[in-house]
C-alpha cells in the first residue's frame, strides 16, 4: 500500500495528504497498526486536511491528538478541513 495521508495519533478525526488529489480519489492511510482507506468528496490540497470520521459543528478537530480548533459546519468523511469549515479557539478573548 501506498501512503497517501499520514495519521500522526489514533485520536485524530483528520488526516494530512502528501499528495494532490481529486474528487472521487480512495486514498490510504495508517490509523494506529491498522490499514484504512476513504473516498474523498472533495478535491484535496498537497498538505491540507481531510476529514477521516463525521465531525459535528461545533466538534473539535484533532490532528497529532491535540485541537487545532472547533468546525462552524458539518463535516464529512472525505471532505477537505480548512478556514472555510473550521476556526482556531487559540488565542482568542472571545471564546
Amino acid at each position: 500500500m501506498k501512503k497517501q495521508a499520514v495519521v500522526i495519533n489514533v485520536k485524530d478525526n483528520v488526516a494530512t495528504v502528501v499528495e494532490d488529489f481529486t474528487l472521487g480519489t480512495e486514498i490510504h492511510f495508517f490509523l494506529g497498526e491498522q490499514e484504512q482507506s476513504i473516498e474523498l468528496i472533495q478535491d484535496i490540497p498537497l498538505g491540507h486536511k481531510v476529514a477521516i470520521r463525521e465531525i459535528k459543528k461545533g466538534e473539535e478537530v484533532i490532528k497529532y491528538g491535540e485541537s487545532l480548533g472547533g468546525t462552524t459546519s458539518d463535516v464529512k468523511i472525505g471532505q477537505h478541513v480548512h478556514v472555510h469549515n473550521m476556526e482556531s479557539l487559540r488565542g482568542r478573548g472571545d471564546k
